[in-house]
């Protein structure tokens, strides 16, 4: 598997564990049944993916000299933008922090596709 390979794939990930993690919290703001400390640990990972992508991303541009769309670089940087705006929001809405977590991961999830779509 290359590495190139790899970046296609792990978008997937982000994709989908935006989503989930997004819509958990969107539950959570309704039922508190949901607000469970593994819905944190979801959201954590799936930010830290975010991360991860964006790092194989400017990798492979930067070392590898490869070419990607330039609104594809685009949305991977806005994705990883959006994440450090969404930590540091958490204060100033800790009364709607499902909300905003819910929101976000569900905005990140369609950052991710459409990244992925532009790549």
């Amino acid at each position: 598997m290359t590495l190139q390979t790899f970046h296609t794939d792990w978008a997937w990930v982000v994709v989908v564990s935006n989503a989930v993690s997004g819509l958990w919290a969107l539950g959570a703001h309704w039922l508190p049944a949901l607000r469970l400390r593994p819905l944190w640990w979801l959201v954590i990972a799936a930010q830290i993916s975010v991360a991860v992508e964006v790092a194989i991303g400017v990798y492979l541009l930067s070392v590898q000299d490869v070419d990607a769309p330039e609104f594809h670089v685009f949305y991977g940087f806005i994705t990883l933008i959006t994440v450090m705006i969404l930590y540091a929001y958490r204060q100033q809405l800790r009364d709607r922090l499902y909300l905003l977590y819910g929101a976000g991961g569900l905005f990140l999830m369609g950052l991710g596709i459409r990244a992925m779509l532009l790549g």
